[in-house]
């Protein structure tokens, strides 16, 4: 029997998000695709570890109701997202006062983009109740604690101005977002009118946190859909652990289309080698790996600068009290960015009647991180820290993509007729810009295919000749 001339339509090289996710799109399309991941596992940077019972992300990025992509992806239907209580909870002067949470919940409805499970989040349905699931998406588990609020961020006129700016932000298209002047997300903040004090005890730390960019270098386009998504949803974690995305993701795909522990060594428009198993002939390629990898198979491509990340995982039998919130030090006393009882928010990460604790600290983390740790954790729930028992401290240097002014948010994803990239590295930093730019790639692999179909059944020879690369 003749050897077929390719082994799959697109072979896509890397099994995070992004790449499960265009496999989705191209399977449901009649596309024929492979999936190549070197890993032992797929995920990629969304990885958890399993200690003792609990479920440990080695990066934790934060998610929100309100990212589309989450509801638009195929085979995330029973993807269970598990709300933060709304809004975040600051520490400043010793005291814990909660904010942002009348404008994320009072403006969620109505909000363009929002997902629709938000409306079912901000209705107070009883505790423990399950939200129905959504056509098509994610559903979310629908669980309000009832925190009582401390004293408001600054005056009652402060506080006022702060929800009509986030209900206007909620309420704003991303388009109009998108056509806003750029400048670093630290200097735009300056300009938003809003007083000193609110800006400095609330959305710096609130966009750090959402960013991982502590010194908000980060474009002020990308910070406003951080604060879009914010106001507009509400944060949230898949429940289970990050890794329970990527892995419901491949789990939904056809069997055998998913094979880890292949590395691959290069790349061209219709071949991919790999170390272990020989040539895979296709007709397209699509890498879909982390940056530094895209580029060592694409040379040429861009590497940006990315912000280093340290997560630390405790344990205590006296866990703090904060229904279900994300706490943020509106002081910056402390390394830690934001921190959180996780096993409030989703109990299915730490064993029956244990307690979770994960705590963020931004860029280079300081020496003895556990011990400056536990000390900040200290004054942030006011409780001794001492006697906590740490389950794991993680560090990623390269964990988050940088998007300092001037940031394309649309990097191309299309080099060549059958050569494309995806990632969050051509879009925004988050889950939602990983989703989305495989989306883009997805639909620019089968508008390339459809064509290149009708150009050889109009005529058996075409001559086809490649476009020039686009900026990568």
């Amino acid at each position: 029997m003749l050897e077929p001339a390719y082994q799959a339509d697109v072979v896509i090289v890397g099994a995070g998000v992004a790449g499960l996710s265009a496999a989705h799109r191209l399977t449901d399309a009649g596309v024929t695709t492979t999936v190549l991941e070197a890993a032992p596992c797929v995920g990629g940077r969304m990885a958890t570890e399993k200690v003792d019972g609990f479920r440990l992300d080695r990066i934790g990025q934060l998610l929100s109701t309100a990212y589309p992509e989450l509801a638009l992806t195929p085979g995330l239907d029973a993807l269970v997202l598990r709300p933060f209580a709304p809004g975040v909870l600051l520490h400043s002067d010793g005291r814990r006062q909660r904010a942002g949470a009348s404008a994320a919940a009072g403006s969620a409805g109505g909000a363009r983009g929002a997902l629709h499970a938000v409306r079912a989040l901000t209705s107070a349905p009883r505790p423990g109740s399950l939200s129905k699931p959504r056509p098509g998406g994610a559903r979310a588990v629908a669980a309000l604690p009832r925190v009582r609020a401390g004293a408001p961020l600054g005056t009652a006129v402060d506080q006022a101005r702060l929800g009509a700016a986030l209900t206007r932000i909620a309420a704003m298209p991303v388009d109009r977002l998108l056509r806003r002047p750029e400048s670093p997300a630290a200097q735009a903040l300056a300009a938003r009118g809003l007083p000193a004090r609110t800006i400095d005890g609330f959305l710096r730390p609130l966009l750090a946190a959402l960013l991982c960019d502590p010194d908000l270098t980060t474009s002020s386009r990308c910070a406003d859909l951080a604060l879009h998504a914010f106001a507009a949803g509400r944060l949230c974690l898949p429940e289970g652990g990050a890794d329970v995305l990527p892995e419901l993701l491949a789990r939904t795909l056809p069997a055998g289309t998913v094979h880890t522990g292949v590395r691959v060594t290069s790349v061209s428009t219709t071949s991919v080698t790999t170390a272990e198993h020989g040539v895979f002939r296709c007709r397209a390629v699509l890498v879909a790996t982390d940056a530094r990898t895209a580029a060592e198979l694409l040379p040429g491509l861009r590497v940006p600068d990315f912000h280093p990340v340290t997560v630390l995982h405790h344990t205590t039998d006296e866990p703090p009290a904060t229904g279900g919130s994300l706490v943020l030090d509106a002081d910056r006393g402390g390394p830690v960015a934001h921190t959180a009882v996780i096993s409030d928010v989703d109990p299915s990460r730490a064993p029956a009647g244990r307690t979770l604790i994960s705590s963020t600290v931004l860029g280079a983390p300081p020496p003895g991180v556990d011990t400056a740790v536990r000390i900040h954790l200290a004054r942030l729930y006011g409780v001794p820290t001492a006697r906590w028992e740490t389950l794991a401290v993680h560090h990623t240097a390269e964990a988050v993509p940088a998007m300092r002014a001037p940031h394309d948010l649309r990097r191309p994803v299309r080099l060549l007729a059958g050569l494309y990239v995806c990632g969050d590295h051509r879009d925004t930093s988050t889950v939602q810009g990983a989703l989305h730019s495989a989306h883009r790639a997805a639909r620019s692999i089968i508008s390339d295919l459809t064509a290149t179909a009708s150009l050889h059944t109009a005529d058996p020879t075409p001559t086809l000749r490649h476009p020039t690369p686009a900026a990568a």
